[in-house]
């Protein structure tokens, strides 16, 4: 059963996943070096979201809770606590120190639920990957490092005048074992390579080359025979060089040349892929698959990994999902698959996105989100700012850039589209986790006024008043091809839950917040790159 976990990793591994359950493993953990991590949330302008900003800030800082999970770490023993000694001695109590003490256990964890015939896979950047590295070693086993694949994600776009441009990612692949999973992948051959060796033309149209047909060990009595007039040592016994030169595989160019195998153009793999990626490029911003979200992969990337260090049906974890890319993948190749993340942000950016990529026919289950209203308090209680993206993930919004609402009235927004004028309309979601009153509907007034907006939306926790429910019918009706829809909606956590929605032009077709993962037609054996047609 695919399944989804709201919550931090390490707790979801040691609760949830069994020891040698999951066959391959992707992380991409993120590393705030005052941009990196939070980054993850940042707006198309680079700036962030205060509730963002008060979530995160902390996550990779040395702190209290950094010094003490290294102290639990440490007392452990093991390859791990030595590690950790020495990376704290080099680099003193760091925010490096304080990531690389918070990877520590989370590595152990993975390296538990991995199977014997399994890999890991870590994605990361030069920052820290010679850290990242040791650390692996220390846990997997310098016998089990495999890889350090170069992912080129781009091209450099301008001249570096102090520096080498810095346009690649590293990607550690590790194994559990020296018995793993690995089917191959290939490239298209070069055309170059093609149009030099390929030289040979059949009557059908097939092409090929000319292969060696003697064989390099010179002492091999049995496979020294005479064929066509020469006599050499051969790769085949002569019965079978007999039976290939019948059917037309063995070719002598000339009386007393010495014969050759064709070797059909169709009939090869292709280059093999090795530990330099550049035929897939990073997203663009035009492109298709992307769906709004900083650091998102490319799918074919993923694939690519998923294809190679997998079998259908087989289990994926990413334990790091954000937007979902790796889960994306494994569902996309028929494999099951598991994804953590801390955020309700990236929980609801991902069924967004498995729900328009893969529809009715996907089945997964969703673990730590709240599912109750008593959920739903405990969670406002908790954490407002994770109760309110998970609010805004219940109707699909996105958390309001700062610059444009933030402590403005405005905690997320939908972009529509319900004309022919390519004007972008909007409406302005407000959320509310504790007592809220008539007061709160005209502040949503005032906001829709200012912003120009279509639609407002008071999300809320209580049941609203009488009062507010009158003053929000009090603001009228915004028209559009659909009909008309109220201008003010209050909308509780409850009748979300029950499956109420927005009242506004169908959100299937217009919604502009997150962009559609386009649809992806299942498939087993294929690896899309730059070079498909």
């Amino acid at each position: 059963m695919n399944r989804l976990y709201y919550g931090d990793n390490l707790d979801i591994l040691r609760r949830y996943i069994k020891d040698e359950s999951v066959d391959l493993i992707y992380l991409d953990p993120p590393f705030n070096s005052n941009a990196t991590y939070n980054v993850l949330f940042s707006q198309q302008n680079g700036s962030q979201s205060s509730a963002q900003i008060q979530a995160f800030e902390d996550t990779w800082q040395w702190d209290e809770e950094a010094a003490r999970t290294y102290e639990l770490t440490v007392e452990q023993g093991g390859a791990i606590a030595d590690a950790l000694r020495a990376f704290r001695m080099l680099l003193g109590d760091s925010n490096m120190t304080a990531y690389l003490t918070m990877m520590a256990p989370r590595l152990a964890e993975l390296h538990r639920v991995l199977k014997n015939t399994g890999s890991l896979y870590l994605h990361c950047d030069p920052t820290a990957s010679h850290y990242l590295k040791i650390l692996l070693d220390s846990i997997f086993g310098i016998q089990n490092y495999r890889n350090e694949i170069v992912w080129k994600r781009t091209n450099a776009k301008s001249l570096a005048f102090t520096n080498y441009a810095k346009d690649h990612d590293i990607i550690f692949r590790y194994t559990k074992s020296d018995d793993w999973v690995w089917n191959p992948q290939y490239l298209p051959h070069d055309p170059e390579y093609v149009r030099k060796f390929y030289k040979y033309k059949d009557s059908d149209g097939r092409v090929y080359r000319l292969g060696d047909l003697t064989n390099p060990n010179k002492n091999r009595p049995n496979l020294t025979y005479e064929f066509l007039g020469v006599t050499r040592v051969w790769r085949w016994t002569r019965e079978r060089m007999q039976k290939a030169y019948e059917d037309g595989l063995v070719v002598q160019s000339k009386p007393g040349a010495v014969p050759a195998q064709k070797r059909y153009l169709d009939e090869q793999n292709g280059t093999p892929i090795d530990d330099v990626w550049s035929d897939i490029l990073t997203l663009q911003g035009s492109d298709s698959e992307r769906l709004g979200y900083p650091t998102q992969k490319p799918q074919a990337l993923l694939e690519r990994i998923v294809e190679t260090s997998s079998n259908v049906g087989e289990v994926v974890l990413d334990p790091f999902c954000g937007c979902g890319t790796a889960i994306a993948a494994a569902q996309n190749l028929n494999r099951t698959w598991i994804g953590i993340d801390i955020t309700h942000l990236a929980i609801g950016l991902i069924k967004h996105r498995m729900a328009d990529q893969f529809g009715d026919e996907l089945n997964y289950e969703v673990i730590g989100e709240p599912t109750t209203l008593e959920g739903a308090q405990e969670l406002a209680e908790k954490d407002k700012f994770q109760f309110e993206w998970w609010a805004l993930g219940l109707v699909g919004a996105r958390p309001a850039d700062p610059k444009k609402g933030a402590d403005r009235g405005i905690d997320g927004r939908l972009y529509f589209h319900d004309d022919d004028s390519g004007k972008t309309k909007q409406v302005i979601i407000s959320v509310k986790g504790g007592h809220t009153g008539v007061s709160h509907i005209r502040d949503l007034v005032g906001v829709l006024d200012r912003e120009n907006a279509q639609i407002g939306v008071l999300i809320t926790l209580h049941e609203p008043t009488q009062p507010m429910r009158s003053e929000a019918a009090s603001a009228g009706f915004y028209d559009s091809p659909w009909g008309k829809h109220p201008r003010v909606q209050i909308l509780t956590i409850e009748e979300l839950l029950d499956g109420a929605q927005i009242d506004m032009p169908p959100i299937r077709q217009v919604n502009q917040t997150y962009r559609r993962a386009p649809r992806h037609e299942r498939r087993e054996g294929h690896q899309p790159t730059l070079l498909d047609d």
